[in-house]
């Protein structure tokens, strides 16, 4: 038997080899063979990539099924980019494909995440309450500024979208109802995505090719989904800021928010770059219809750029709405925790009227 063949060749060697032919007879039947024996093994390091977790899910309430950290995007040299999706009930199967949702996280472009906004408690449990009443729901990461400055994230928020669009009948989406949201730096971007698309200087980059097979690399994005559209057809943005030009100077001084978002050096930004982040911009009759909301006492960004950008969006014919909130600061908070709570709910209230309004099920 095998044992036996080895411990009588083990006993025909000396020194050394006794310590290396004792360690190979132990590993034949321990831990690392019972481990190994069970292993599945790919050709190549291009050819292998999925894991369990990438099967995992989240139960909510109402049959909603979440799934996070969903990889949309690789760049390379770059972490990959990921969102959390929110799936309806089965019953909303029989209806057709779902209108989507995505949500863009705030953080001043250096922080935050797919599962924070502002004072709501738990940020998930709310978009699960969403995709409840039939609709797709996103949340999305994006590249930092420290990462990489403008326009690196709305490249990303681009990206995601086509993401999605590219996957509408595996997540049964309609892509013709579409609707981004967020709030403060994520206010921003899902302006400026519901304003850009097609523009060509916020295209997101191509991605890269696999190169070697014996080098590790994370899944890219599928090769058809830069052909995929980006456009939306609504948003909604809190307390978001729209023109970089009309911010005072103070905004862009050492390592601001505003300054590390547009790659500032010493106080001073390059204006083509100031212009090409500004959601106001790309204002035109064509735009998607928006609704912005901020409050009247921000003391992070000023009310002002909320209510320039209404007129804007009015003067160029397009369907929108400004809701200011008297006594609100930034992320609604209020002077009292109860005032917090009330602005805060009816907020989203506002925004999901005006999205059920555009794409919701009685809009078809």
């Amino acid at each position: 038997m095998r044992i036996t063949r080895r411990v009588a060749l083990c006993g025909a060697v000396f020194g050394w080899a006794l310590a290396l032919c004792a360690q190979a007879d132990q590993s034949a039947s321990g831990l690392g063979a019972e481990i190994a024996a069970k292993t599945e093994v790919g050709e190549a390091v291009t050819a292998v990539g999925a894991d369990s977790f990438a099967q995992a899910s989240v139960a909510f309430p109402g049959g909603v099924k979440g799934y996070p950290a969903i990889p949309y995007e690789t760049l390379m040299g770059y972490r990959p980019m990921t969102l959390d999706l929110f799936l309806p009930p089965a019953a909303y199967d029989a209806k057709g494909p779902r209108p989507l949702l995505l949500y863009v996280h705030g953080g001043g472009w250096v922080g935050g995440g797919p599962r924070r906004s502002g004072a709501y408690a738990d940020w998930p449990k709310v978009l699960a309450s969403i995709a409840e009443r039939g609709y797709v729901v996103a949340s999305i990461s994006y590249r930092f500024a420290k990462e990489a400055p403008f326009p690196a994230a709305i490249q990303d928020v681009k990206a995601g979208v086509r993401f999605l669009h590219a996957h509408a009948a595996q997540y049964h989406i309609d892509p013709k109802r579409s609707v981004i949201f967020g709030q403060s730096a994520g206010g921003h971007l899902a302006a400026l995505e519901a304003l850009t698309c097609g523009v060509a200087a916020l295209e997101p980059p191509a991605s890269p090719s696999q190169g070697s097979d014996k080098v590790e690399t994370s899944r890219q994005a599928e090769s058809g989904d830069a052909a995929i559209s980006d456009c939306v057809q609504g948003a909604s943005a809190w307390y978001g800021i729209y023109d970089f030009s009309s911010l005072p100077k103070t905004q862009f001084a050492g390592s601001s928010p505003p300054a590390l978002f547009l790659g500032c050096k010493d106080g001073a930004c390059d204006p083509e770059m100031i212009k090409l982040a500004s959601p106001i911009t790309y204002v035109s009759p064509h735009s998607p219809p928006i609704l912005v909301l901020h409050g009247v006492k921000d003391r992070t960004v000023p009310v002002d750029q909320a209510r320039e950008f209404n007129t804007a969006l009015k003067a160029a014919g397009v369907r929108t709405d400004l809701i200011l909130y008297p006594d609100s600061d930034h992320s609604w908070i209020n002077p009292t925790p109860e005032q917090t709570k009330e602005v805060s709910r009816e907020a989203l209230r506002r925004m999901l009227d005006f999205v059920d309004d555009l794409i919701g099920d009685k809009a078809k």
